[in-house]
């Protein structure tokens, strides 16, 4: 089994920045790939960036050129950074972890708990 920590949450005006966290324990050897995924009120759960173990990054659409996903491998640990928000960031950020690699495809496997960030006009 794998434990997903979230952290970072919380509110921020348009134009501003965010960092999450997301802590791994447990069963980690076995997680090829960890990524962040989101949900805003009404809509689908949607898969914003992925890190595998090799350090392949793929993103979303919507967040290229402002989120970046890195991973500390020594603390078991992959961030979201997230520049120049805007209302439409606004959502619950999941964190996730799979026993696969395949980035395009994400099969999640683990979940955290999710952490909300709001972002104000």
């Amino acid at each position: 089994q794998v434990q997903l920590v979230e952290s970072g949450g919380g509110l921020v005006q348009a134009g501003g920045s965010l960092r999450l966290s997301c802590a791994a324990s447990g069963s980690i050897f076995s997680i090829a790939a960890m990524g962040w995924y989101r949900q805003a009120p009404g809509k689908q759960r949607e898969l914003v960036a992925g890190i595998t173990n090799g350090g392949r990054i793929n993103y979303a659409d919507p967040v290229k050129g402002r989120f970046t996903i890195s991973r500390d491998t020594a603390e078991n640990t992959v961030y979201l950074e997230m520049n120049n928000v805007n209302r439409e960031d606004t959502a619950v950020y999941y964190c996730a972890a799979s026993l696969s690699d395949r980035l395009r495809s994400f099969s999640v496997d683990y979940w955290g708990q999710g952490t909300q960030v709001t972002v104000s006009s």
